[in-house]
């Protein structure tokens, strides 16, 4: 087995060292993002991306603490917060990271708490291990093939001395049983709804009895599916790789499934364009 915090080799199957480099590299990038966010004198430094989308003192930080630790992995990473990385390199990675470190921005400037730090470590085009970390909660969600999906709650730090066993010994296995079975529940917005998600809930309600509708930020919608607290999750909106990778992987260690809407294809990764492609998560 690798020791924690060994360069990972492509050619390798990864250990559970990728899954507890991503984790403290993950409450590390929290830590940080809360240092601002709770800072009553800051404003956040608020600047605009080439597609208008906003950026922060807090994205910043969080990518570039994600990157001092998974550098030590030896695999290359592909930040929303980093370089653009050409297609003609990209495409001769075997393994990568896949990373959003601060997923929510425009939550994060509201200050409703749902904001996370996504990591995923993908093989070939597929996330293999997925960690989300939703700072201002205290909540963990991690996923890796041979253990399964997990929620830790009320953590903001991994001591180095704690193995990953102790923290499953404290973690939830996902899905949890939810305790109301008779209602079909949709992740979507309840107030921006696009024609096409209308439409999909139209025809669940055909299907079901009762339907409820919950609402949430960044990728706590996929976490929503992977917990158990909803059925499915319907996305007819533009995402990019990194905001579903890690959500991807979780979900898929809790026995859900990410596919393209219309198709019973998975979502792929590492694709010359980086926009996904309508998908849904149940």
């Amino acid at each position: 087995m690798l020791q924690e915090h060994a360069s990972i080799q492509p050619q390798q199957e990864p250990s559970k060292a990728g899954l507890s480099v991503a984790i403290r590299a993950a409450l590390e990038a929290g830590r940080r993002i809360m240092d601002i966010y709770t800072d009553p004198a800051q404003d956040f430094g608020i600047e605009r991306k080439a597609d208008n989308s906003p950026l922060t003192l807090a994205d910043k930080a969080a990518h570039a603490s994600i990157v001092a630790m998974l550098e030590l992995t030896g695999l290359p990473i592909l930040s929303e917060e980093g370089s653009c990385v050409p297609f003609a390199e990209r495409s001769q990675w075997d393994a990568f990271w896949l990373v959003d470190p601060l997923d929510g921005t425009k939550e994060f400037i509201k200050r409703n708490g749902e904001f996370t730090v996504n990591i995923a470590l993908v093989l070939g085009n597929r996330p293999h291990l997925g960690v989300i970390y939703v700072p201002a909660r205290q909540e963990l969600y991690f996923g890796e093939p041979l253990l399964g999906a997990y929620k830790v709650g009320g953590i903001t730090e991994w001591d180095d001395d704690e193995k990953l066993m102790q923290l499953l010994a404290r973690a939830t296995k996902l899905p949890v049983e939810r305790e109301d079975k008779d209602a079909y529940v949709v992740v979507a917005s309840r107030s921006h709804l696009s024609p096409e998600t209308e439409d999909f809930i139209r025809r669940v309600q055909l299907e079901h009895e009762r339907v409820e509708l919950l609402s949430s930020g960044s990728s706590l919608k996929i976490c929503l599916v992977a917990e158990g607290k909803a059925d499915v999750y319907p996305r007819y909106a533009p995402t990019m790789e990194w905001d579903t990778a890690a959500g991807h992987a979780i979900a898929a260690c809790a026995g859900r499934q990410v596919y393209q809407a219309g198709t019973n294809e998975p979502l792929s990764y590492n694709k010359q364009d980086l926009h996904n492609p309508w998908f849904l998560v149940k």
